[in-house]
């Protein structure tokens, strides 16, 4: 998980993985996520950032408190 001095993003899932490649379906698995509204929280780089980007159609980033 990430340390206390990282950055992290929170990406919540909106849209379903039916009818979607297997490739879009394994990113939201990798981010975490397997149900509409679930929320993950991951650290904030350059990798994660090109999964959400990915399936961006599926996720959002939810702003943080």
């Amino acid at each position: 998980m990430a340390k206390n001095n990282e950055q992290t993003i929170t990406v919540e899932q909106i849209g379903s993985p039916i009818r979607r490649p297997k490739d879009q379906r394994a990113t939201l698995v990798g981010l975490g996520l397997n149900k509409i509204r679930r929320r993950s929280t991951l650290p904030d780089t350059p990798e994660v950032r090109g999964m959400i980007a990915k399936v961006g159609h599926l996720v959002r980033v939810v702003e943080g408190k």
